[in-house]
């Protein structure tokens, strides 16, 4: 039996699902760095910062912190849990769209 769709209340949230979305459109093994995540979603650093902890802390999505040269660099990567996590809340939406076509 096929997993039906689902509400998810972690992505439903409007700069996480930018932050989803985005993740979901690279390459599978695909990063972004942060201030172009940032650049893309429209927010200011401590609340980018703050919404990625929460979706990492759900293992939704991967941090890795590294230097090029000697300035830091933060690059994000959504996680295969992430990535079925925001298919399920996809198909969610869709069913709503469905329901009421």
């Amino acid at each position: 039996m096929e997993q039906m769709g689902q509400f998810d209340e972690l992505i439903h949230q409007p700069i996480r699902l930018k932050i989803m979305a985005t993740l979901k459109g690279l390459p599978e093994d695909g990063q972004i760095e942060f201030v172009r995540l940032r650049a893309i979603v429209g927010a200011t650093e401590g609340n980018l910062g703050a919404h990625i902890a929460s979706l990492e802390k759900a293992g939704y999505l991967t941090m890795e912190k590294d230097f090029v040269g000697k300035k830091p660099r933060s690059r994000v990567q959504i996680s295969p849990l992430g990535r079925r996590a925001f298919d399920l809340y996809i198909e969610y939406l869709r069913a709503i769209v469905d329901r009421h076509s």
